[in-house]
This record gives structure tokens, C-alpha cells and sequence, in this order.
């Protein structure tokens, strides 16, 4: 199987094993976002001796048990007896002082829960073993909230934590590694359903059509992802009830809390702020305030920033009981086809440009780095008027509007003059204006316009 992307997180972790010194790294993010292909990719090109294992929701002694195999299997001896987790790995640190060695706490979360103390056991033997041992110890697990708390102060493991990656879901670019073979447009197409998520991206069938990847994979009775996002949420959230609240009013479009918590039917306000907070912190949901106004929190929005999830409460979710009941095929064109085609993949792509922006600015490919990168919001109270402009870079000379159209015909030169003339209409100063067209232009090209076609996207 073919490893994509990861490239900076590979270089982080590889940059790690190459040191004599002890080290500890901690990797974490969400279900499915990849961590563990990471770090099975970097043992597979390091030379290092690794024990790799992933952590199981049982008893220590199970645990010890089945290390102790893996144990054995790497140092090719019988298989020793510990009596306890800590004898064992006391056990490997003293074998990092004689050789450097690797060893993969996998799905931390899950030992952890089952051995007490079992921070402060580490923090004992990374201290006791800093100056003589070569143990590169990588903790890796899914639940980003209990992980997060290693790092805290009043955590024991608080100050020897020497690595730390927050593993996000890959952004357009990387994604389309995975189905490289398909035209631009559909590439475009795939991201708005499957994301960035790793394990979603390897499902995607290159011998079928985006049409039918997406009836085979989530818009169908039994599809693998049809039940993907509710369980990944339970998981994690022990009231389904509000988050679907939340999550389908989110998908109907409306952002700001006041419409959420009045379009919703989460019993209090008080409740409606945990449910944001742990859906934020997730990362399946992300709060945007507009560049010009950060600090205003009525101007504020909250979006869902997963796109399975936000295709699944969009479509199938409050769709269930109809698809269940209908042929696969009918049912997407009747309530997928075309709001999926006119306003759900223009508006996700809207993002991809964003994330392009973004990755040029990093490889120092814009004239100007842009220092800020996001939403605009002009209020004119006077003439009851208020705008909201998707993409805007903010850079040392002012602002660049950029605009994303998705459309099957090219933007000809009345139509770009027509979009600048509304952003001139509010009054508000821009020295550039850039334009990211699906199928090109048909116009001059003037030094005040940035024209973009969906090929440089993905060149």
C-alpha cells in the first residue's frame, strides 16, 4: 500500500530517531486522520530497532502480556514474564542504554486507563535514564482531549515531552495523492465529500466515478462510511442528541449562535456553548471571525470544517428513513445531484482555494506574503447593508479580495468588472483583485487582477 503526503511530519519524526539523546514524542489527532501509517511509515524507513504496539482496552496484565510477546518476537528471545507494566518497561530502558531502540505507545489512552499512575511511571524513567539511554518513546493516541492533558502543568510527563505533533487531516493538495488519476474538476469534487482524511481517501475506487464512489461509500444502505461520522462522534460525546442538533442546523447554512441556538433544539444556552466548545475542540468544527474584525464575537461564525461530516448532515442524515427505502441511484439524483453540484462543491471549493493561497504564501510563491487570511465583513448600518466577502489576504500594502467560481463557463472581462464594481460599491480599498476560475477566462490580463484557473490548483 502507497504512503501520501506527511512529508514535514515524517521529517519531524525521522529528524527525531537520528539524534543519540533520549527522546519522548507525542502524536495525536482525530479517528482515521492517520497517525498510525505515520509512524508504521518511519519505522519502515529507519534502521533503528522498533517495538511497535498498540495499546489495548483491557487489563494491565493482558497488556504486559501481549508487549512482552512483541518483546520477544524484536529481540528474537523466548518470551519473558513481567509482573507488571512498569517492571517492563524499566526492562526496555535499560536495553536503550546498550542500543538505541524505538517503542510505540499506540492508542496511549487505553493503557492508561487500565494501569494508574501510568504518566508518573514514565516521568520516572525518562528522568532516571535521561543522560545514559537512546529511547526514542513515541505516546500516540486518538482522543486529543486526554492527550492534550499530557502536556499540561499539572501533568507528571509536563516539561519531558520533546516532540509534540497535532496531526490534522491533509489539505486538498495531499489529499488528491490518493485518487491523482481523476480530471481536476473531479478531484475538486472528491475533497468536498471525502476531506482530508486519510482512511476515507484510500476507500475511493480510481475505477469508478465520483458518482458512484459516493453511492458506494456513504449514499446507499450499508455504505462503509454510512455510519462513520455518528460513530466517531458517540465515541467521544456521550449526548448524540444535541450534537445532531447542531450539526444540521450548521449544514443548513446558518452560522452565526444566535440562528444556531434558535434554528436548533438544544435545550440551553449554556448547553449549546459545551456542545460548540467539544464539536471546536474535536476539530470536526471550527469558529471563523472576519480578518477585519476579530475581536467582535457577534461577527463571529462556526462552520463545519470536516467535509464528511458536513455531506452526511447535510444529505443522508435527515435523508435516512427516504434512503432506506429507495434504489441507491434514484435517491442521489432526486436529493443529492443537483444542490450537491450548485451550491455544495462551489462552496468547498471556495476552501480549496483558500488552502492554495495558504500553501503558496508558505513556499514564498506570493509577491507579498500575506500576513492574515480569511473572511471579510463590511456593516453599513446606514443603508441597512452588510456583505460578507469569503476570501480576503490582508498584506503590508492592504487587502486582496479573491473570488472562487465554480462555473462550467469561463469569467469573461464583464464578469470580473461586475464583482469588482460590488466590493467598490461598500466602500472598501483594495489594491489587487484575484479571481480563481474551474474553467478559465475569457479576458485581458491587467496588473490589477490576479487570474487563477483550476489547473494551477493542482500543478
Amino acid at each position: 500500500m502507497n504512503f501520501y503526503g506527511r512529508e514535514k511530519q515524517k521529517k519531524q519524526i525521522h529528524k527525531m530517531l537520528e539524534t543519540e539523546d533520549q527522546m519522548v514524542t507525542l502524536i495525536y489527532g482525530r479517528r482515521r486522520i492517520g497517525k498510525s501509517e505515520l509512524i508504521k511509515q518511519c519505522l519502515r524507513e529507519s534502521e533503528i530497532r522498533s517495538i511497535y504496539y498498540e495499546c489495548k482496552q483491557t487489563t494491565e496484565k493482558n497488556n504486559v502480556d501481549s508487549l512482552a510477546e512483541i518483546i520477544a518476537e524484536a529481540f528474537d528471545y523466548p518470551k519473558l514474564a513481567f509482573e507488571s507494566m512498569e517492571e517492563l518497561l524499566k526492562y526496555l530502558f535499560r536495553m536503550s542504554c546498550r542500543e538505541k531502540l524505538i517503542l510505540v505507545l499506540d492508542e496511549y489512552t487505553y493503557i492508561r486507563e487500565a494501569i494508574k499512575g501510568l504518566d508518573s511511571i514514565l516521568q520516572v524513567l525518562t528522568d532516571e535514564n535521561r543522560d545514559t539511554s537512546g529511547m526514542k518513546l513515541i505516546i500516540c493516541g486518538s482522543y486529543v482531549d486526554t492527550m492534550k492533558e499530557l502536556l499540561s502543568r499539572q501533568n507528571p510527563l509536563y516539561g519531558r515531552v520533546d516532540l509534540t505533533i497535532d496531526l490534522k487531516p491533509m489539505d486538498y493538495y495531499e489529499s488528491a495523492l490518493f485518487y491523482e488519476n481523476f480530471s481536476e474538476e473531479d478531484k475538486v469534487r472528491l475533497y468536498s465529500v471525502f476531506g482530508g482524511i486519510p482512511y476515507y481517501n484510500r476507500l475511493i475506487d480510481r475505477n469508478r466515478t465520483v458518482r458512484e464512489n459516493v453511492i458506494e461509500l456513504i449514499a446507499s444502505p450499508g455504505a462503509r462510511l454510512e455510519n462513520e461520522v455518528s460513530m466517531y462522534l458517540s465515541s467521544e460525546i456521550s449526548k448524540l442528541t444535541n450534537a445532531n442538533e447542531v450539526f444540521e442546523t450548521l449544514a443548513k447554512g446558518f452560522c452565526k449562535y444566535k440562528d444556531i441556538y434558535d434554528q436548533s433544539h438544544v435545550s440551553s444556552g449554556p448547553t449549546m456553548v459545551d456542545v460548540l466548545d467539544k464539536l471546536m475542540r474535536m476539530e470536526v468544527v471550527k469558529k471563523e471571525a472576519p480578518i477585519n474584525d476579530e475581536d467582535n464575537r457577534r461577527k463571529s461564525g462556526y462552520y463545519i470544517s470536516d467535509n464528511l461530516s458536513l455531506f452526511y448532515y447535510k444529505y443522508i442524515f435527515r435523508n435516512a428513513s427516504r434512503m432506506s427505502v429507495m434504489d441507491p441511484e434514484v435517491f442521489y439524483d432526486k436529493y443529492i445531484e443537483k444542490d450537491f453540484e450548485t451550491r455544495h462543491v462551489p462552496r468547498v471549493f471556495e476552501d480549496i482555494c483558500r488552502q492554495y493561497l495558504i500553501r503558496m504564501n508558505l513556499a514564498g510563491k506570493t509577491e507579498i506574503p500575506f500576513e492574515k487570511i480569511g473572511k471579510f465583513y463590511y456593516d453599513d448600518p446606514v443603508h441597512k447593508k452588510n456583505v460578507e466577502f469569503d476570501i480576503v489576504t490582508k498584506d503590508e500594502k492592504g487587502y486582496i479580495f479573491y473570488e472562487a467560481k465554480f462555473r462550467q463557463e469561463p469569467l469573461t472581462e464583464q464578469m470580473i468588472d461586475r464583482e469588482i464594481e460590488q466590493i467598490r460599491e461598500c466602500g472598501l480599498v483594495s489594491y489587487r483583485y484575484g479571481f480563481i476560475s474551474r474553467s478559465g477566462f475569457l479576458c485581458e490580463k491587467r496588473p490589477e487582477l490576479i487570474l487563477i484557473d483550476l489547473q494551477e490548483l493542482y500543478a
